[in-house]
């Protein structure tokens, strides 16, 4: 490779971080990428930490000390998080999201990459504290956004079952009871894929009365691990007393009302 010019080393350098958020990459690293010197590489860490934060797009962190080195932290501004989540529940309340039996269709949204890729970085802003080593939800349509939220924290994301997969080796299985159909279930997680004395975050499109988010907690004791955090991109308001307690939700759902043809919805400000 040629003689690079800075402009050029810094585009680089942003996408690389960027890509992994919350990886360390040490300064041997990128100076062995870039060609450079380790005082002219923490310029260029200099000019790209500023340019994120300016625009609450972000930061970047340096850590001193032999396992040290640089790090790209995804966030945004509250205000930024608090207009998208605005802007969403406007989205939701069209009349022709509803769906015979008054049900909310949003599978559009949780397919939608960008969307979804924003909602991982929401969900880290609020919930950063918490330090999960793994993010779990259960095989249903929150797949999507579990995932992009595991990217987010930079950490494995980890998946219940209602079946058992001989592929997975064995499991863990319980029985569950639905928090708004009252019925059994089983629900099953390969012993594996999730060690004793982890910290799980438990992460889920829509709460209802909390019984599918209440059996993912049993798995997690079952093999020994604790649950840190349940959050839900969206909550319903009835039933008001939930399976869980202690949960984080973003979009807050009233009513589907199927007659009237209006949907109530409200975000959830952090």
């Amino acid at each position: 490779m040629g003689r690079v010019k800075r402009m050029e080393r810094v585009v680089a350098l942003t996408k690389i971080l960027v890509d992994h958020p919350q990886h360390l990459f040490s300064f041997s690293y990128f100076c062995k990428k870039f060609e450079v010197a380790k005082s002219t590489l923490s310029e260029d860490v200099l000019a790209v930490k500023n340019g994120l934060e300016l625009f609450g797009l972000g930061r970047v962190e340096t850590l001193a000390g032999a396992a040290g080195g640089v790090r790209f932290v995804p966030g945004r501004r509250v205000e930024n998080d608090n207009e998208f989540l605005e802007e969403l529940a406007v989205k939701l309340s069209s009349p022709d999201r509803i769906l015979p039996g008054g049900i909310l269709y949003i599978t559009d949204i949780l397919c939608n990459p960008q969307i979804v890729f924003k909602l991982g970085e929401i969900f880290l802003n609020r919930l950063q504290h918490l330090a999960p080593d793994y993010v779990m939800t259960v095989e249903t349509r929150g797949i999507s956004l579990a995932l992009l939220v595991a990217r987010a924290f930079n950490v494995p994301l980890v998946m219940a079952r209602h079946d058992n997969y001989i592929t997975e080796g064995p499991t863990v299985n319980i029985n569950y009871v639905s928090g708004s159909s009252k019925t059994i279930r089983t629900m099953a997680l390969p012993k594996r894929v999730l060690q004793p004395g982890k910290k799980v975050l438990i992460v889920d499109d829509v709460m209802k009365g909390g019984g599918t988010a209440r059996g993912m907690m049993e798995l997690v004791s079952e093999v020994g691990a604790t649950v840190v955090g349940k959050a839900f991109l969206i909550a319903t308001a009835e039933p008001e007393a939930k399976l869980i307690g202690d949960y984080t939700a973003f979009l807050r759902l009233h009513d589907v009302n199927e007659e009237a043809r209006k949907i109530t919805i409200e975000p959830i400000k952090g």
